[in-house]
């Protein structure tokens, strides 16, 4: 790691979390999975008041792109990672710039004040949560802010590049600005498929951007969906990865690598022209699971962090475990202060 501050930079979809744990009737009342994360239509916008007014929800700094940035600062030296998107001036605004600030992670935020903040309705069933998404604020992100010269100022001077796979469908032309960046001088760019739904429906937007992907992420259902998106026929999640990590790149001079998680069970890992590499995950007692929500995105955070540290591949999937796993062990995407340290099985104490 340089040493230099703000070498982490993110781009997403900032949201506020509205977290309740309900009966499965909610989910029945419109029309959800147990396990799944949607952007909602007409249908689903009463929930929001529902979740609040019904139950005891709860408040969280979301977003699955800024959960995973603040993973990364979780295990990084202060003043590590910076992240832009699109915010309204409110309450809600204010409580994620608030909730950031608390754990390090830098914003610089697009401000549209003509539209609110964006926020996300959780729907907790058991060890199960479904992401109703309106995007609102976040939706209005624009080239033109990741292009002015203080936002680009930061772009120069990171070495990795992070993009929630959500925000292609807000603005493709900004994931492209950074990946083409990326590829021109050598940095390091990472991107994830965070939901099914993205693979299916975003597919050219995806494709225009997987020719930057240095590191791809993203779960055994997203995989799938990629596969059935892009006529693969296979169900095999490693196969799967395979073909993903030799589709054609835009910076050469580096590999892709395409790490895939599958909730409890192992974590694969498939490079090109190397034997794919199947990691082990450490089994949790149901008695320690609190909270499935954000599992994916501390993952993602640990793994992105140990990789700015320059850790290798196997630390950079232990630590996103470990994260992960201590977030399940927390009410939504947070993680638990004071903070731990992990210790990898390899290498030893690698952050405290």
């Amino acid at each position: 790691m340089s040493g230099k501050e703000y070498v982490l930079f993110g781009l997403g979809n900032p949201l506020l979390d509205i977290q309740a744990n309900t009966g499965t009737d909610v989910l029945e009342k419109y029309d959800l999975k147990a396990n799944d994360a949607i952007l909602a239509e007409d249908k689903h916008k009463p929930i929001y008041d529902e979740l609040m007014t019904k139950y005891d929800a709860k408040f969280l700094a979301g977003g699955a792109a800024q959960n995973a940035m603040r993973g990364a600062q979780y295990v990084l030296p202060p003043k590590s990672t910076v992240y832009v998107g699109c915010v309204g001036k409110d309450k809600f605004a204010e409580q994620l710039n608030a909730a950031n600030e608390r754990e390090g992670l830098r914003t610089e935020y697009l401000v549209d004040e003509s539209t609110p903040t964006g926020k996300c309705g959780v729907v907790i069933t058991g060890n199960n949560r479904s992401l109703v998404t309106d995007l609102a604020a976040a939706n209005n992100y624009k080239l033109e802010h990741l292009k002015s010269p203080e936002i680009w100022k930061l772009v120069e001077n990171a070495e990795f590049f992070y993009v929630g796979g959500f925000h292609l469908t807000v603005c493709v032309d900004a994931i492209k600005a950074l990946g083409e960046h990326a590829a021109e001088t050598n940095k390091t760019f990472v991107m994830n498929l965070s939901a099914p739904f993205l693979c299916q429906f975003f597919k050219d937007g995806m494709d225009a951007v997987t020719p930057y992907w240095d590191y791809i992420l993203g779960n055994e259902s997203e995989a799938a969906a990629w596969a059935e998106a892009h006529g693969l026929e296979t169900t095999s999640v490693q196969e799967i990865a395979e073909h993903i990590a030799a589709l054609p790149k835009a910076n050469n001079k580096r590999e892709r690598t395409v790490v895939f998680t599958q909730g409890a069970e192992s974590v694969i890992v498939a490079r090109p022209g190397k034997e794919t590499v199947v990691y082990p995950v450490p089994k949790l007692s149901d008695d320690d699971i609190v909270d499935t929500n954000g599992a994916g995105d501390a993952f993602a955070g640990a793994f992105l962090g140990m990789l700015v540290k320059g850790e290798s591949l196997e630390t950079c999937v232990e630590a996103g475990t470990w994260l992960a796993q201590l977030a399940i062990k927390e009410v939504g995407p947070s993680f638990p202060y004071p903070k731990h340290g992990f210790m990898s099985s390899k290498a030893g104490i690698v952050t405290k």
